[in-house]
């Protein structure tokens, strides 16, 4: 489903810059946990949301860093995240979750957390030889039901995140 990116050297090496793009993607996904689940609880977390987005944006970007010929399922996923990411700085920054934009950066933010996840599942049933033996064209079915779980798992968490954040208001911010 999401072409994984060259990898290796020459050699067959891990470069150094396929360990900084997982690194980031790992860091992206752990903190946006934190960030979710803090805004199951209406609690901001300014820090770990400010180390969310940068890891998640950085990700995307370094995404299309690697070397290639053709747009990949992978580059429209990182285009559809970066797109959705700026809509939820946007929310979060620019209108500091006032009115609608409260529902908007929720939202947002847990959708370019799927998104960091789907990628994640995608890589690891392209890396990981026991699981690319379950599915080695990521359409058995294996694949599709860690997909599907992700996919229903993450809807769940963002109807809640978007219902239950509720943050306390700042200064000229306009209640929703």
């Amino acid at each position: 489903m999401v072409d994984p990116p060259p990898t290796t050297d020459r050699m067959g090496q891990v470069t150094a810059f396929t360990c900084l793009h997982v690194a980031l993607s790992l860091a992206g996904i752990l903190s946006g946990l934190v960030v979710a689940f803090g805004m199951l609880n209406s609690k901001r977390l300014d820090c770990w949301t400010a180390i969310f987005l940068f890891t998640t944006v950085a990700t995307s970007v370094t995404g299309f860093l690697f070397p290639f010929h053709r747009l990949m399922p992978s580059h429209v996923v990182g285009l559809i995240s970066l797109v959705a990411l700026s809509v939820t700085i946007f929310a979060r920054y620019g209108r500091h979750l006032a009115g609608p934009w409260r529902r908007v950066y929720a939202a947002g933010a847990v959708f370019s957390l799927y998104l960091n996840f789907f990628v994640l599942i995608a890589q690891a049933f392209a890396k990981v030889p026991a699981l690319k033996s379950t599915a080695p064209t990521q359409s058995e079915p294996p694949f599709l039901v860690a997909q599907g779980a992700a996919l229903v798992i993450f809807l769940v968490l963002g109807i809640a995140a978007t219902v239950r954040f509720r943050p306390a208001i700042s200064e000229g911010a306009v209640p929703a």
